[in-house]
């Protein structure tokens, strides 16, 4: 199995759902990404999604637009991500680690090339915002021939037939996204994503990850009562942001194992 599968087959054995938190890599400057990944593991993330800075990213909000700028000031590129995974797989050989970005770096690198590339460094998953399926059968049959995983969005206005391509061409795990509109936007409509869930169960036979607009223990909790895998990415950057540099591991690791803590103690409840 990968380490995508293995994961969430040890969190459904121990009755516990997966924590996803989501950072931009080279934010808020690179050589603290690294650690920055370890102080989420340490915090109790189960999957890490890395997010590859880019310059419009248009399905998010602008805290993590503030945060691709600041990678992006320091010339924070495709190749370089890949070099911080493999940095960070040079002490944790068993978190997954998932890149979230969007096409243009990718085809500017060569699918092929990537691919190759991301599987060596120790990528497990790869999820582009702005590939849906009908225009992504070659690039997911390239992941899956380097044993990388295609991970698809679906929203709340996705149609039946669009859960079924999701279902034929993605592995790992599915990002629901909870809200209309970019990430950090929006209130958190917990009855509108336990009532959705059930349907892309029927069709989608892999484990559901919910994101955009959790904010904390609370909310998080109550996602991983439906949910399999609950994502967190705004309000970890805004911890960044504002947290003095010496300080913004420790803080990181504090916020996030609320989050977990929270989580655990709610799934049991």
């Amino acid at each position: 199995m990968s380490r995508i599968q293995t994961t969430f087959a040890k969190l459904s054995q121990q009755g516990r759902k997966a924590l996803i938190p989501f950072i931009t890599a080279g934010d808020p400057e690179p050589g603290l990404t690294v650690g920055l990944m370890q102080a989420l593991v340490a915090g109790g993330a189960d999957v890490i999604e890395l997010g590859v800075p880019f310059s419009d990213p248009m399905a998010d909000g602008p805290t993590i637009q503030r945060a691709s700028e600041r990678a992006l000031a320091y010339g924070v590129s495709l190749h370089i991500v890949l070099g911080m995974v493999k940095e960070f797989r040079k002490k944790d050989a068993a978190t997954p680690v998932v890149l979230m970005g969007y096409a243009n770096p990718i085809e500017a690198y060569g699918a092929e090339a990537f691919a190759k590339d991301a599987q060596a460094a120790g990528v497990d998953g790869v999820l582009v915002v702005d590939y849906p399926p009908e225009e992504c059968v070659e690039f997911a049959r390239i992941l899956k021939a380097n044993s990388l995983d295609p991970i698809f969005l679906l929203a709340p206005t996705s149609s039946d037939a669009r859960f079924a391509e999701v279902a034929e061409m993605g592995s790992g795990y599915i990002y629901y996204v909870s809200l209309k509109g970019v990430t950090g936007a929006g209130h958190l409509d917990l009855d509108a994503v336990t009532q959705r869930i059930p349907a892309i169960r029927e069709k989608v036979r892999m484990p559901v990850g919910v994101g955009f607009g959790i904010r904390d223990g609370g909310a998080a909790a109550r996602i991983a009562t439906v949910a399999d895998a609950v994502v967190i990415g705004s309000r970890i950057i805004e911890e960044i942001e504002n947290s003095p540099r010496a300080e913004v591991a420790a803080r990181v690791t504090a916020f996030l194992r609320s989050v977990r803590e929270a989580m655990d103690q709610g799934v049991k409840l």
